[in-house]
């Protein structure tokens, strides 16, 4: 099977979401973060804490969340020049390549740990730091992205 693709940047913010927000560190300091401010809130309704203390609370809150949703993955999306180039991926038996109009790589199935499907991508993890992302929208149809789908579920054990 082979697709070729070139990269959607509101596409790819929402997958780069989607990966930290899948990382476990992530999940838990979005938890307690959580947890924090219904605390405060609840606090500051029943009088505990003074309106300086809740507002400081609030804004950490703020910080935080617009950090995970806008920043982080616009910064990541800024430094990354892959987004900017259109590939082709050919997927064998053994292994798989990503050809670029300046060379070409090839990794064997062994070489990708896990993989995580999102609304638009399926984001292919080497380790837990290092993924590619890969388009739906490079499929054809949607038999083929069920195929590529079936594919991946085959050849990366998780």
């Amino acid at each position: 099977m082979t697709i070729s693709f070139a990269y959607d940047k509101k596409q790819v913010l929402q997958a780069l979401r989607y990966h930290f927000i899948s990382r476990p560190e992530i999940k838990t300091m979005l938890i307690v973060v959580n947890v924090f401010a219904i605390a405060s809130v609840t606090l500051y309704a029943i009088g505990k804490i003074t309106p300086v203390a809740f507002l400081v609370s609030s804004g950490l809150w703020l910080v935080l969340m617009v950090s995970f949703w806008f920043i982080l993955p616009g910064v990541v999306y800024r430094r990354a020049e892959t987004f900017q180039h259109s590939f082709t991926m050919h997927f064998d038996e053994e292994d798989f390549t990503l050809a670029h109009a300046n060379g070409s790589r090839k990794w064997p199935w062994k070489a990708v740990s896990t993989f995580l499907e999102s609304p638009h991508f399926f984001h292919l993890y080497f380790d837990s730091r290092s993924f590619f992302l890969v388009p739906k929208s490079g499929c054809r149809d949607k038999d083929e992205v069920f195929e590529l789908r079936q594919l991946l579920k085959k050849k990366i054990k998780k």
